[in-house]
């Protein structure tokens, strides 16, 4: 599912609002999971999961086609982790809901 097939759905399921309005609800959401993210700090949703920031430490690495050793430089990269009860719906221990 991309951001325009949830914006879509969620239409759908609420016709009392506006598409407009439910894109820039979607827009927030996503924009400040990202400025959490940005800060370092941690964003769970309960029954879905949690983002959280990993750091990745500087290392020597080696160009495959070379063989020369590469300075990989430290980098953050996202972490997401499933919540229990979406674990057990992908295990067909829930039933989807519709």
């Amino acid at each position: 599912m991309v951001k325009s097939e949830l914006i879509a759905r969620l239409a759908e399921q609420n016709p009392h609002l506006y598409q407009r309005d439910i894109e820039r609800i979607v827009s927030t959401i996503f924009e400040e999971v990202s400025r959490a993210l940005a800060r370092g700090d941690r964003v769970e949703l309960r029954g879905f999961g949690a983002y959280s920031v990993k750091r990745r430490a500087a290392r020597q690495a080696r160009n495959p086609r070379t063989g020369e050793a590469v300075h990989v430089a430290e980098k953050h990269v996202p972490f997401f982790k499933t919540g229990k009860e979406l674990r057990q719906r992908l295990n067909g221990q829930i039933p989807p809901q519709s």
